[in-house]
């Protein structure tokens, strides 16, 4: 039986002719985010900046839609609503009201009295309350946990290959999580715990298809001495082309039917993996590969020539 081949054997992109354009490009949108960032700033959830949960459960199955349309009828901000172990349990969690410490007991008892009143039988445990401290430690440690993320990346990869690696592995890390950041701020999505753990599995998955790149790229400088470096990304680029894309539309059609049939509650996490994805793809080839070029990657800036090495070779 004949294997499918989505990329041909032959394949020959010249990627690194629009290295300058896509940088510039890049280069427009991460400052775009970061202005962004900085003017609108993050829809927190609750995680980061406090409120109330209430743990209800019903005496018989809910449409989570339908709870949750008519918890935002209250008009206490956007609510979370978490299915815990079965579809008659779940978690509300309300964002800190504005005023006095008993605006947030208010506004629990206004909770506990629809639910009581549209929901017959349910039972509301007692509010916990989330403290702007604890929120504040969570937000302080996820983001710690990105950079210590993105830094263990790059020093890895420094070891592995050489600090041209992993210099341009960090700008990819950082060019990545600034675009999503800057997504995320753009359109006002809900940061929580869950979009943490997104951002953190796409420095994982960037990193993955960079290594895979930088791996190939490496084993090409050893190979073909006194090729030029371009030609020599390129050829790499081209035959890890078909792992890449493979890879990355498995992911997205994954994700894309999470996003269609999905739960609300993994919206956000399921979007930002999505879009991590389309960005850390791009990246790998225009921002990881032409990082080497203008750090001055050359096939001798690590590899020492034998002098009895035979004639250059080139690729058939």
């Amino acid at each position: 039986m004949r294997l499918l081949k989505l990329i041909p054997d032959n394949t020959n992109l010249d990627f690194m002719r629009w290295r300058n354009l896509a940088a510039l490009i890049s280069l427009a949108l991460v400052i775009a985010s970061l202005v962004v960032l900085g003017v609108r700033g993050l829809n927190l959830g609750i995680d980061f900046v406090g409120g109330q949960m209430v743990r209800t459960t019903f005496a018989q199955p809910v449409v989570i839609d339908d709870l949750r349309a008519k918890v935002s009828a209250l008009g206490q901000g956007d609510a979370t609503i978490q299915e815990i172990g079965s579809s008659q349990t779940y978690q509300i969690r309300l964002p800190k009201p504005e005023g006095p410490e008993s605006a947030a007991a208010a506004a629990v008892s206004e909770l506990r009295s629809m639910i009581q009143r549209e929901y017959p039988g349910a039972k509301v445990a007692a509010g916990e309350s989330v403290s702007g401290k604890v929120s504040g430690e969570l937000a302080r440690d996820g983001a710690l946990a990105i950079g210590l993320a993105m830094l263990g990346v790059a020093i890895y990869i420094w070891f592995r290959f050489e600090w041209h690696f992993g210099v341009g592995a960090l700008v990819t890390l950082f060019h990545d999580v600034s675009l999503m950041l800057g997504f995320f701020a753009a359109f006002q999505l809900q940061v929580d715990l869950n979009i943490v753990a997104g951002f953190l599995a796409i420095v994982g998955y960037s990193l993955n298809d960079t290594v895979v790149i930088y791996d190939r790229i490496r084993e090409n400088l050893r190979k073909f001495r006194k090729m030029a470096i371009v030609a020599l990304i390129n050829l790499s680029l081209n035959e890890t082309l078909s792992r890449t894309l493979v890879t990355s539309t498995s992911i997205l059609l994954a994700l894309g039917m999470l996003l269609a049939l999905g739960p609300q509650t993994i919206f956000g996490l399921t979007l930002s993996i999505f879009i991590g994805t389309l960005i850390g793809t791009y990246s790998s080839i225009y921002i990881s590969a032409s990082m080497l070029i203008w750090l001055g990657l050359t096939p001798d800036s690590f590899v020492r020539g034998d002098p009895a090495d035979p004639p250059a070779q080139q690729p058939a």
